[in-house]
C-alpha cells in the first residue's frame, strides 16, 4: 500500500542568474516562488494501477520523482514499504559504453535485485526485450526505442512492488506497448502497485482502475479513468465549472459551453428492438439538439468504445464533409447510419457537438458514454476479432507463381 499525505513542493525560480548570488551574499529574497505540487494526497491499495493525467507542467513528472526519491518533498508524508522501481527517463541507471548485457547487471542492481536473481532472470530479460544480437553491443549505438525495451524489461523482471512509469510506452512500436501493458496487468494481479503517466487517453482507461487529474499541481479530481478523462478534456477545451453546469445538472458526465443542448439519443437496429442490435445489422444513432446560438460551423461527432475503454470508431460531420449551419433556437434530428460490424460484446457511444475538427476547440456539448449498447450475435457471416472488415477472398488453380508481373 501507498499513501501520500499533503505532499508540497515548491521551486525557487531566478530571472538571472546572478540573482541566485545575490540572495546568498545579501540575504534577501530575488526569487519567484513556483508551487509545483500543492496537497497531493492518495491512498493505493494492492492490485491498484492508478494512472495521472494532466497538461504539461500540471506537476505529473514532479510527483513521480518525489515518490521515485529522486526530489525531497517540501512538505508532506509518504508512507510505502517494498521494492519501488521508476521508470522515468530513458536511459536512467544504464552505462551506454557497455553492451546490453552487462547493463542488465548493473540496473538490475541498482533496482534491487542480487546476482543470483539477476542471473535466474537474464535469459527472460532478454528474450522480453527482444533485442535479438543487439544485447552483446554497447548501447550508446541503441535507438530510444531500443534502450526502453531493455529498461521495461529489467524492471518488470525485477518484481517491483511498486512501479512507477513516465510516457516510456510513447518510444515503443505497437507490439511492445502491448507486451508492456499486459506486463503492467501482471504486477497488478501478484499485488503490486502501478502509477502510470500518459498523455494516450485511450492507455489510461485500458491500463488503470483509478486516476486522479492534475492542474497547475493540484489534484483537481480522482476516481474512475472515465471521469478522470472527462475532466482533463474540460481543462484542456478551456470549461470552467459555471459554463460546464449550464446544461449538464441531469448529466455528470457532460459539459460545454451550452451552445447545443442535448435533448435525446438513441440507436436502435433496422430489425432489434431496443439496445441489442447483431453483429453487422445495420442501425441508426439518433441525436435530437435544440441550438441556442446561431453557429456556422457546427461538427457533430460519434466515438463507439468497447468495454475496456478502447475506441474503436470515431467519425464526425467534419470528416465526413458535412458543412453544417444551424439556427438558434431551432431543434435538429442528427443521424448516423451504418452497419454494427462488431464483435459481440458491450459498447458506448460517446457524442459531441463543436465547432472545428476536435471538441476541444470550441465546445458546445460533449459526453462521455452517453449510449450503451449490446451486440449479441451474427447477421451475415462470423469472423474473430473486434470487427468484421469486407473481405472478398478467392482461388486459382495451376498458377505459375511470378507469371502475374509478366
Amino acid at each position: 500500500m501507498i499513501t501520500l499525505k499533503n505532499i508540497n513542493k515548491v521551486f525557487k525560480v531566478y530571472d538571472k542568474p546572478s540573482h541566485l548570488l545575490k540572495e546568498v551574499f545579501l540575504r534577501r529574497p530575488y526569487h519567484r516562488s513556483f508551487h509545483a505540487l500543492k496537497n497531493i494526497s492518495f491512498t493505493l491499495e494492492p492490485h491498484d494501477v492508478l494512472g495521472i493525467i494532466g497538461r504539461n507542467g500540471a506537476g505529473k513528472s514532479t510527483l513521480l520523482k518525489i515518490l521515485a526519491g529522486v526530489l525531497m518533498a517540501d512538505e508532506g508524508e509518504i508512507q510505502f514499504d517494498g521494492r519501488l522501481v521508476a521508470l522515468l527517463e530513458l536511459g536512467t541507471g544504464f552505462d551506454m559504453t557497455l553492451n546490453g548485457i552487462k547493463n542488465i547487471y548493473i540496473n538490475g542492481l541498482l533496482l534491487g535485485m542480487s546476482s543470483s536473481e539477476i542471473n535466474a532472470r537474464r535469459d527472460d530479460i532478454i528474450a522480453f526485450a527482444e533485442l535479438g544480437d543487439f544485447i552483446n553491443e554497447p548501447l550508446r549505438i541503441y535507438s530510444s526505442g531500443m534502450v526502453m525495451r531493455l529498461a521495461f524489461s529489467i524492471a518488470v523482471h525485477s518484481q517491483p512492488d511498486c512501479l512507477i512509469v513516465d510516457e516510456v510506452l510513447a518510444v515503443g512500436d505497437a507490439h511492445f506497448q502491448q507486451k508492456c501493458i499486459k506486463a503492467i496487468r501482471d504486477i497488478s494481479n501478484r499485488g503490486g502497485v502501478i502509477l502510470f503517466v500518459s498523455h494516450d487517453i485511450n492507455a489510461v482507461k485500458v491500463v488503470c482502475n483509478k486516476a486522479i487529474v492534475l492542474e497547475n499541481g493540484e489534484s483537481i479530481y480522482e476516481g474512475a479513468p472515465d471521469g478522470a478523462v472527462n475532466c482533463y478534456n474540460r481543462t484542456i477545451a478551456g470549461m470552467d465549472d459555471d459554463e460546464e453546469r449550464m446544461f449538464s445538472s441531469d448529466n455528470e458526465q457532460a459539459y460545454g459551453t451550452g451552445g447545443v443542448s442535448l435533448l435525446e439519443a438513441a440507436i436502435a437496429g433496422e430489425k432489434s428492438s431496443g439496445a441489442i442490435m447483431s453483429s453487422g445489422e445495420t442501425s441508426v444513432i439518433s441525436l435530437a439538439a435544440r441550438v441556442n446560438n446561431d453557429i456556422d460551423d457546427l461538427c457533430v461527432g460519434i466515438l463507439i468504445r468497447d468495454r475496456f475503454g478502447q475506441d474503436v470508431y470515431g467519425v464526425n460531420t467534419q470528416l465526413l464533409g458535412q458543412d453544417i449551419v444551424v439556427k438558434k433556437g431551432e431543434t435538429y434530428l442528427f443521424t448516423f447510419r451504418m452497419a454494427l460490424n462488431l464483435a459481440p460484446g458491450k459498447y458506448s457511444i460517446t457524442v459531441g457537438f463543436h465547432g472545428g475538427r476536435a471538441h476541444t476547440e470550441n465546445c458546445y456539448y460533449f459526453c462521455d458514454n452517453q449510449l450503451r449498447f449490446d451486440v449479441a450475435g451474427f447477421t451475415g457471416s462470423e469472423f474473430v476479432g473486434l470487427c468484421r472488415l469486407v473481405t472478398d477472398f478467392g482461388y486459382e488453380n495451376h498458377v505459375v507463381i511470378g507469371s502475374r508481373g509478366n
